[in-house]
This record gives structure tokens, C-alpha cells and sequence, in this order.
């Protein structure tokens, strides 16, 4: 054969791409980095301490590293909620009934939370028996955070622009600490509000708009970039977790995480696809369209750093409206966390106060269930796991000091909480816009292009 013919038999036909080579893949990548992390880590434990508290020069590696990935995607979280927003909320007069669909969006919200949270309850019963076997409680104390039902009121408001705030704090040694942080609830809500102005401005706001697009833009491209580095952070993040709780940690509380994961296959594999079936919507196209951002939401175990992946997904592979998706995935990510808000501290609630031989009858189990509908938005200031769980306790009446047992297991099981809570991030919009008549079928059965990160 001349090589004429071989270079032309090497190229693709006319108006087809020549699939990328496997490892090209970041869920291939992925993977790897998983693996990595596991052999890291246990030559790490292999190495052991230099000293009595100083850990030795690969711990410190993985501990940095993977430190710098979370911050990496922690970064861009308010440039990016702030232009897509804006952008979205001025494009909403593109879409029809934005209203209604607002509406719908948090109804299925509701809905899907408290099928979830049932699950969680009804896998807990299940699971009583051996729930708390071989649980010490040396690793009992009191939480630094606790949620409250007043922080949806005081998260609602600004105390400045960039919803911005920093804490204060003063060491044993005397010296002055400040930590900012900031409330992606307030910023959404400054965004929204920026947003519907430029809406009732008119033309005058298009050069504002214009910019915020533009900025969305530049923005989602940096963080494509620091998502390309998933692998990396994925290894440091496993190797430190293994070298920080080892496998000691996960014996005494193996049944607690095996049945945390049961309860979210159950709702990832039985409830999911039944709100996909009643909606007319295929469950395996569905996970194939949706894989990119759940396979990224459990080894970065961030809604909010992989929300453009979310979008990107909802968009491009579900065939949900930009405009609404633009909406309704920001959201989600503040207030829909079926696996954090609704699976884990129903479960969690049952563990403690069966460890602290506590009855719980019909009227705390309605509890829990109020709290996992309810409890998400009350505490979107603030969200996350452990303060949905001290929200969930002190509802019950439940002892705070039961949240340190469960922190050693906390890295593994929330790994598997934020792969379902980006699934149903991704979900909600999807049957809402199916039922709305918006959602573009065309891309939701064709083969997804969308694989995870744009070139």
C-alpha cells in the first residue's frame, strides 16, 4: 500500500470526527486518578509519621495538592453564579411561562426530596439491627456548625454587594485569624435582582448584558481548565482521606455505609427512573446524558464547583431551554441535595438515636421527612450535610455530640451523596420542561455531545 493510501485510509470520512483515543477521556483519566489516590495513600500509611504529630512528606504532598483543588473550584463560584444569572434571568424573556416554570421547579423539587428521604428512613429501619455494631463512643462531640430554620431569613439578606463575610477569629496563642466566605444564597439573590432590572431597563442594559455573557464566557473557560485537573485532585483527595481515617475507622462503621449507599441506589436506580417513566422519558438515556457530571460529582464531591458541568449537561445533552436551565440549575445546586439533605440525615437521625437507645416513633419520623422538604431551602445560606444533620437532630431532639461519630466515614460517604445530589440537579429540570412542553427531544434521545469538559 502507498502512502498515498495510507494516509487517506487513516482519514475520516467527510463530516465525521475520528473518535479520541480512550485515555483522552476524563472519566478514563478519572479512574486513574482514583486508583492513584488508593496506592498513594497506602504508601503513605506504609512511610508512616516522622514524628509523634508530623506527618511525613507524601501526606503533606496530598494534603496541599488536594487542598489547592478544592480551592481551585471553590474559586470562580461567585464570578460564575453571578454572570450566568444575569445572562439567564435577561434571556428568561425568551422563554415562555418563566413563572410557572419557577414554580414547577421547586414543586419537583419537594416531590423528589421526600421520595428520597423515605427511602432514607425506610433503609435505616431496615438496617437497625446492625446499624451502631461496633461504634465507639470515644469519637462523640458536638459539632462546630449547627443549621437553624432562621437562616434561610438571614441568608436572604446582603450585608454587602458581593455577599461576602468574614469571621474572626482569635487562637489559644493570641494571635487574630480572618476567614472570608461567602453565601452563594445572597448572590444569587443580587444576581437575580441585577438580572430582572436589566430586564426592565430595556435596550439600555444590552451593552450590561452583552458583558455579562461575555464574562460568563471567559469564566466557564478558566474553570473547564481547572476541571481538566480532576484526575490530579481526585488522587490527592482519596490518598489523603486513607491516610487521615484508614480502614479502621471505616470497620466500626462499614453497615452505616453500606446502607447510606443502598439508600442512595435505591433512589439513584428505583425512584429517579420511575419519575423518568411516568414522564415519558427514556432512564438509560437519561444516565448516559447525565454520566459526565455524576461521575465528576463524586470524585470532587462539589455541586457547586461542578454546576457549569451541570448546565453544560441539562443544555446540551437533556435538551432543557438555556434560559430556564440557566435557572434552575444554579438553584438546585444551593437547595436540591437529595443525597446530603434528605437520604444521609434521615438515615444518620436513625443511627443516633438508636447508638444513644433513643425510640423514635411515627411523629419523629414525619420530622425528619418535614425537615429533608423543608430543611434545604432553611438552610441554603449554609448548606450542606452536617448542617442539614444538626438541623435534622435538634428537630428530633436528638443528641448534637452523635454528628463526631459519623465525621471519620465523611469523605467516603459524600462522594456518593453528591452523585446523586447533581443527578437529581440535573433531573428536576429536565421533568419540568418535559411537562412544560420546552424540553427538546431531539437531544435527549440522540448520542450525547456533551462528554464533560469542551475543547
Amino acid at each position: 500500500m502507498s502512502q498515498t493510501t495510507r494516509e487517506r485510509s487513516a482519514t475520516p470520512e467527510s463530516g465525521q470526527e475520528r473518535p479520541k483515543p480512550f485515555y483522552s477521556k476524563l472519566s478514563f483519566q478519572i479512574v486513574v486518578g482514583l486508583i492513584a489516590g488508593l496506592v498513594l495513600g497506602f504508601i503513605a500509611v506504609a512511610i508512616g509519621k516522622v514524628g509523634e504529630d508530623e506527618p511525613n512528606w507524601l501526606t503533606t504532598v496530598l494534603t496541599e495538592v488536594g487542598r489547592a483543588y478544592v480551592s481551585l473550584l471553590t474559586v470562580l463560584v461567585i464570578p460564575l453564579v453571578v454572570t450566568a444569572v444575569i445572562s439567564s434571568v435577561a434571556r428568561l424573556r425568551e422563554v415562555a411561562n418563566a413563572a410557572r416554570l419557577a414554580v414547577q421547579t421547586l414543586i419537583w423539587f419537594a416531590v423528589t426530596a421526600l421520595a428520597s428521604v423515605v427511602v432514607g428512613i425506610a433503609v435505616g429501619l431496615i438496617s437497625k439491627p446492625w446499624l451502631t455494631a461496633g461504634v465507639s463512643a470515644d469519637a462523640a462531640k458536638d459539632p462546630s456548625n449547627v443549621g437553624q430554620w432562621t437562616s434561610f431569613l438571614t441568608g436572604l439578606v446582603p450585608s454587602n454587594i458581593f455577599g461576602l463575610s468574614v469571621k474572626v477569629t482569635e487562637t489559644d496563642a493570641g494571635a487574630i485569624t480572618a476567614s472570608p466566605s461567602f453565601s452563594i444564597l445572597q448572590i444569587l439573590l443580587i444576581s437575580i435582582a441585577l438580572g430582572v432590572a436589566a430586564l426592565k431597563v430595556g435596550p439600555k442594559a444590552d451593552t450590561f448584558v452583552s458583558f455579562a455573557e461575555s464574562a460568563l464566557a471567559v469564566v466557564q473557560k478558566v474553570l473547564w481548565w481547572i476541571i481538566r485537573l480532576a484526575p490530579i485532585g481526585t488522587a490527592a483527595l482519596i490518598g489523603k482521606a486513607i491516610v487521615t481515617y484508614g480502614w479502621s475507622s471505616l470497620a466500626s462503621l462499614g453497615v452505616f455505609v453500606l446502607a447510606l449507599y443502598a439508600g442512595l441506589l435505591v433512589v439513584w436506580l428505583v425512584v429517579y427512573p420511575a419519575v423518568l417513566k411516568a414522564n415519558g422519558l427514556g432512564v438509560g438515556q437519561f444516565y448516559r446524558n447525565v454520566w459526565p457530571v455524576i461521575s465528576l460529582g463524586f470524585v470532587t464531591r462539589s455541586s457547586m464547583g461542578v454546576m457549569p458541568v451541570t448546565q453544560e449537561v441539562t443544555e446540551k445533552n437533556l435538551g432543557v431551554p438555556r434560559g430556564y436551565a440557566s435557572f434552575a440549575v444554579p438553584l438546585g445546586a444551593t437547595t436540591k441535595m437529595d443525597g446530603c439533605a434528605a437520604v444521609f440525615p434521615a438515615l444518620a437521625a436513625i443511627f443516633i438515636a438508636q447508638f444513644y437507645g433513643i425510640e423514635l416513633n411515627v411523629t419523629h419520623y414525619l420530622l425528619i421527612a418535614f425537615v429533608a422538604v423543608i430543611g434545604s431551602a432553611a438552610t441554603a445560606g449554609t448548606t450542606g450535610a452536617t448542617v442539614m444533620l444538626t438541623l435534622t437532630l435538634s428537630t428530633l431532639g436528638l443528641p448534637l455530640a452523635g454528628v463526631g461519630l459519623l465525621l471519620a466515614v465523611e469523605p467516603i460517604v459524600d462522594m456518593g451523596r453528591t452523585a446523586l445530589n447533581v443527578t437529581g440537579q440535573a433531573l428536576v429540570p429536565t421533568i419540568v420542561a418535559k411537562r412544560e412542553g420546552v424540553l427538546d427531544r431531539e437531544v435527549y434521545d440522540a448520542k450525547p455531545s456533551f462528554s464533560g469538559v469542551p475543547a
